[in-house]
């Protein structure tokens, strides 16, 4: 029994505001009734008016690379290539000898990286510094070397070049990335969070098969599949929705193929309908052709995996809309950063889920402001995409920003942070719909607690509805429970 809690309004249908008891059964939400009119059974959770909450999602993780960034030199702090090389001089090498950096945003620097700058400042130490958006990483010469790649005039590899780098900064001991999975999984579960998507570019199942193995249980996962292994996943049968063979429990299940269609803002190479500032034939770049786009998409929906198709540049989410359309597809557009207005309207009509991530609007602002001023569409639409009855999910795309539902959440309702003005207000969203995005099954199912729910709950210290936007980003998370079963007690 989970004792004197109360719910917010909006996230049942059969109490709200005033104090009641919840019983669960079998990882279940068995019933519900104001306080004292139930009997416990078995263990109690006082909460003492505290407030109950159905569990919190995030959609879009890139598990490893987030969990390695506790062992990283953070750079997001860096003003300057100079500065950044300064900081990364500093940094402590790992154990296997290498300099990593993560975080740094170029765009609006004063000076551009080059390799001059970061090799007079770390010499031979292989030294590298993966971009926010992980969509480039600045290496020098040593690191450079070390990779197979001749030295240029930039030491700057981006997208997939950059993607390579990082899975093999990526690929640890499995005892050491595991460990610190499983910090990062905790703390997450600190946070209110019971579950994610796993979007880390490698063979997902057997890491998470191994990671149950160990006793991993704090989160439910689901892993996405990268074009590079969908031969692979359609010949051994996996299926969206599938448990990781071989494994005891549900915890753990196969996602969606996951396509990476454009770059990103950050890096200038998302693909856009206008050209970049002072590049007038840079209108960034489709990594993956649209008719590419469709091939893999079929061959997905035939073997019943879901897709999730990176798209940030209005082109990017404009041929990827197209490719759902062709090919009957069901999933999600992940980012929908800059989108033209006739397609918004697409995402609701297509049934295609918008996973989008509210803190990179925050984050990105000025460089928004800069970088896409000419663009027509709209950047970071949420209330158009609302509006227009489209699904929402949030997630973080942490390491891009850090695994907190409540950041998450703040930008969305408030487009802001600390004592800056609301960025483009218009595009807020009101909290349930915030709420709703962050838990399992997004906006559109709103997810609410009631005999028959999953008891995946999360007890905060403040109403979450009535929060205001410091306080939504400090929300206290009391209590966490997965199925029942407790993942963090405060």
């Amino acid at each position: 029994m989970i004792r004197n809690a109360r719910i917010p309004r909006g996230l049942t249908s059969v109490l709200a505001d005033e104090p009641v008891d919840v019983i669960i059964a079998n990882g279940r939400v068995a019933d519900l009734a104001p306080r004292g009119n139930l009997t416990a059974l078995g263990e109690v959770l006082e909460a003492g008016g505290a407030w109950l909450i159905p569990g919190l999602w995030d959609h879009h993780v890139h598990v490893m690379q987030w969990a390695l960034v506790a062992e990283r030199e953070d750079v997001g702090v860096a003003r300057s290539a100079a500065h950044a090389a300064q900081i990364m001089a500093a940094a402590p090498a790992l154990a296997d000898g290498r300099r990593i950096g993560t975080g740094f945003r170029d765009a609006l620097w004063p000076d551009s990286p080059t390799l001059e700058i970061l090799d007079a400042a770390t010499g031979e130490v292989p030294t590298y510094l993966i971009n926010a958006d992980v969509h480039s990483v600045w290496l020098n010469s040593a690191a450079l070397r070390r990779e197979g790649h001749h030295p240029d005039t930039t030491g700057v590899l981006r997208e997939e070049s950059a993607f390579e780098i990082s899975r093999r900064l990526n690929d640890v001991d499995e005892q050491h990335g595991d460990d610190h999975v499983r910090r990062m999984t905790q703390d997450a579960a600190a946070r209110g969070v019971v579950g994610l998507i796993d979007f880390d570019m490698a063979w997902n199942e057997s890491s998470w098969a191994r990671r149950l193995a160990g006793g991993f249980d704090s989160q439910r996962v689901e892993f996405g599949i990268y074009p590079e292994h969908l031969e692979r996943a359609v010949a051994e049968g996996l299926r969206s929705g599938d448990r990781v063979r071989g494994a005891t429990t549900d915890l753990v299940r196969v996602g969606p193929l996951k396509v990476i269609t454009d770059g990103s803002l950050g890096t200038r190479t998302a693909a856009c309908s206008h050209s970049y500032p002072g590049d007038p034939l840079n209108h960034g770049l489709l990594t993956v052709s649209p008719e590419r786009l469709v091939e893999l998409m079929t061959a997905a929906t035939a073997a019943g995996l879901s897709c999730a198709v990176h798209a940030i540049g209005d082109v990017a989410n404009s041929h990827a809309l197209d490719a759902f359309a062709r090919t009957g597809a069901w999933g999600t557009i992940e980012h929908a950063q800059l989108v033209a207005h006739a397609d918004i309207p697409r995402f609701a009509r297509l049934g295609v889920a918008a996973s989008v991530q509210p803190e990179h609007a925050v984050d990105d602002r000025d460089l928004t402001d800069t970088i896409w001023a000419a663009q027509t569409a709209l950047p970071f639409p949420l209330r158009a995409l609302a509006d227009a009855g489209a699904d929402l999910r949030f997630g973080s795309d942490a390491p891009v920003s850090p695994l907190d539902p409540w950041a998450g959440i703040a930008a969305a309702v408030f487009r802001t942070r600390g004592a800056r003005q609301a960025w483009h207000p218009e595009q807020e969203v009101d909290v349930s719909t915030a709420l709703a995005a962050s838990m399992y099954g997004g906006s559109a199912t709103r997810a609410a607690i009631e005999p028959g729910a999953p008891a995946d709950l999360v007890l905060c210290g403040d109403d979450p509805v009535l929060a205001d936007e410091v306080a939504m980003r400090g929300m206290p998370v009391l209590a966490t429970l997965l199925g029942g079963r407790l993942t963090h007690l405060r």
